[in-house]
């Protein structure tokens, strides 16, 4: 096996290409239905998270000072370029160290921010992103457009994943440990593929109940 295939019960090859065919977008009773749970969602995660947000903005500045949030441009629905937010959770001007991966113990990460990483603190405010209409509360991932750039060269149908809009959380995140390398690409792809494909109410409710899994135990995605 190769030493960078991650050692979870998920190597199963969930990435087959070929079994991808006739993917579409969203119908519009599904994007309904997705953008009733999204209003919901931000409702109770709006209330809920207040005073967290306040511990949050009180620890940044007291360990990192600089912006409070981190912008960085994403890929979206059809290949749109977003700007997404996240609380930042890394010193400002520190180098980026080999790769464009984060690593573990990544000393760009300051104490706090690894709290809010393990915990996904750091992307509550990526509801802003939900409340402009760019991203669904469950879907595949929305990743930098400079990785995308990268993916879409070395990863077939690579594409099909945005035919919907990127979610904060999804079945990738919560099935798959964080990815490091083209293999785990291919693989958290087999997932999304597999979302958009077989989409239902009962998945998007499981993916939420077992994203707050992940968080209350602290896993990090």
């Amino acid at each position: 096996m190769n030493a960078n295939m991650p050692k979870t019960p998920h190597n199963t090859q969930l990435y087959r290409p070929s079994n991808r065919s006739n993917l579409k977008s969203y119908s519009k009773s599904i994007y309904i239905l997705k953008r009733l749970v999204d209003y919901i969602s931000v409702f109770l995660l709006g209330l809920l998270s207040l005073p967290i947000i306040v511990l949050v903005v009180s620890r940044i500045k007291k360990e990192s000072p600089g912006p409070i949030f981190f912008k960085q441009t994403r890929i979206g629905l059809y290949g749109k370029p977003f700007t997404c937010y996240k609380f930042r959770s890394m010193h400002i001007h520190t180098p980026t160290e080999d790769g464009l991966y984060t690593k573990d113990q990544d000393l760009r990460i300051f104490p706090f921010g690894q709290i809010m990483r393990k915990t996904r603190i750091d992307e509550l405010p990526q509801i802003i992103n939900i409340i402009k209409g760019e991203m669904h509360l469950i879907g595949p991932r929305a990743e930098w457009d400079v990785l995308v750039s990268q993916y879409e060269k070395e990863v077939e149908e690579y594409h099909n994943r945005h035919l919907v809009r990127p979610g904060i959380t999804g079945l990738a995140q919560v099935c798959y440990p964080y990815g490091r390398n083209i293999y785990d690409t291919k693989q958290k792809l087999g997932y999304d593929l597999k979302y958009i494909k077989n989409w239902s109410l009962f998945i998007e409710l499981k993916v939420i109940l077992q994203t707050i899994d992940v968080v209350l135990r602290r896993k990090g995605i």
